[in-house]
């Protein structure tokens, strides 16, 4: 195991996206100044897959041959993580040929003599320069970036400089090291919950979550990065993984927390229809990218849809519909007060539709989930049953 630890840094000072190119720059380091964003691309016409309803026509997609990554040395960003800690235990088991860094804050759980595990903090100034120097020593080719936050922060700031700066440092070190592929791990949640949404979501679909969003703001503003990034390197295959809620057995965030409640609250005249994708199927999304190249933006999730009604049925569990004039100001009191895991915006995904389209992954990555929403949300389920059980 190596371990490098870098050398003092200046004292950390808040920094928003412009400060961050300030102290990096000649002109940028990327050597430009960017251009303002595009305008997102006109979602498709027509509502598909909606019940009672038929497809509307479209053109069929076509099946990009996919090429073979010569493999070697992978890196890895928030190792810890689930989405992180799943790569990391799965390239173990099966690629006994597979080297990989691990670039993060705490040694990763995982023990083994192929990881070499480098502590950077993303959030410091030079963070950027310590991992191009690691990339470039180790040769790396694939880096995958998975270093987010699982649950809302109170601490704006902090979430801020983990999420937006941090992969901000991440850009320019894989520019620096000319890494040839870029994977990174995003979320379905980003196209926000709005009433007018289609009832499905394509990855070509404008990403609204809310402003006052902070937790989701962030992870829109990265995705920016990551398009402004791909323009201006398009020698650098870059793939974005957009996973719908994750359930399983071992998941373990505020939304398994908040389902895992004796009773859950609900919002009275609304029953929007969820889905989920399998943690094993999750993690098997990362793994293809990593081992073969598909460039570009996919959504990762599971087959079919539920209402929350259903979903509370097949768990056994009471809810609690509150009216949502109600539920809104409680829920951000209780949110200020700390007493709760997310900020009242969080019960906008309890109330109207943002399903995504899982049909682009399917055809081009050939992602074909092992379980469906159901079938992943009864993991979950069964598993917090086990636990319960054997506690007793």
């Amino acid at each position: 195991m190596v371990e490098v630890t870098p050398l003092p840094l200046e004292p950390r000072a808040s920094r928003r996206r412009d400060d961050f190119w300030r102290e990096a720059r000649g002109e940028g380091p990327f050597g430009e100044t960017f251009r303002e964003d595009r305008p997102s691309a006109p979602r498709r016409s027509g509502a598909r897959k909606g019940a009672g309803q038929e497809e509307a026509p479209e053109k069929k997609r076509r099946a990009r041959a996919p090429r073979e990554s010569e493999g070697g040395t992978v890196a890895l960003t928030g190792a810890s993580g689930f989405i992180g800690l799943g790569l990391l235990r799965r390239w173990v088991e099966e690629e006994a040929d597979r080297t990989i860094v691990v670039a993060d804050l705490q040694k990763p759980p995982v023990e083994d003599k192929r990881i070499k595990y480098y502590r950077v903090d993303l959030t410091e100034p030079t963070a950027d320069a310590a991992l191009a120097a690691i990339l470039k020593k180790e040769k790396c080719e694939t880096l995958v970036h998975a270093a987010f936050l699982t649950n809302p922060n109170h601490d704006l700031t902090q979430a801020h400089e983990v999420e937006v700066i941090g992969t901000m440092h991440v850009l320019h070190a894989i520019s620096e090291a000319r890494v040839r592929k870029l994977v990174v791990s995003g979320t379905t949640q980003s196209y926000g919950a709005n009433p007018t949404n289609p009832n499905f979501l394509t990855e070509e679909h404008p990403l609204r979550a809310r402003a006052r969003d902070r937790y989701l703001h962030d992870r829109v503003e990265v995705e920016k990065e990551v398009e402004r990034f791909t323009r201006k390197h398009p020698e650098t295959i870059v793939t974005v993984l957009r996973t719908c809620w994750i359930m399983g057995r071992t998941v373990n965030n505020f939304v398994t927390r908040f389902f895992s409640r004796s009773v859950v609250p609900t919002l009275l005249g609304y029953d929007p229809l969820l889905q989920f994708v399998h943690e094993d199927d999750a993690v098997e999304a990362f793994h293809r990218c990593v081992a073969r190249d598909f460039p570009g933006i996919y959504n990762i999730v599971g087959s079919g849809v539920l209402p929350i009604s259903t979903l509370l049925k097949l768990a056994g569990k009471p809810h609690l519909p509150i009216l949502h004039p109600v539920a809104y100001p409680l829920a951000e009191a209780l949110w200020l007060a700390q007493a709760v895991e997310a900020p009242s915006v969080f019960l906008d995904y309890l109330r109207y539709l943002w399903v995504a389209d899982g049909d682009k992954a399917r055809v081009e990555m050939g992602f074909e989930p092992k379980y469906s929403t159901k079938e992943a949300w009864m993991s979950f389920v069964g598993s917090r049953r086990l636990r319960k059980y054997q506690a007793r």
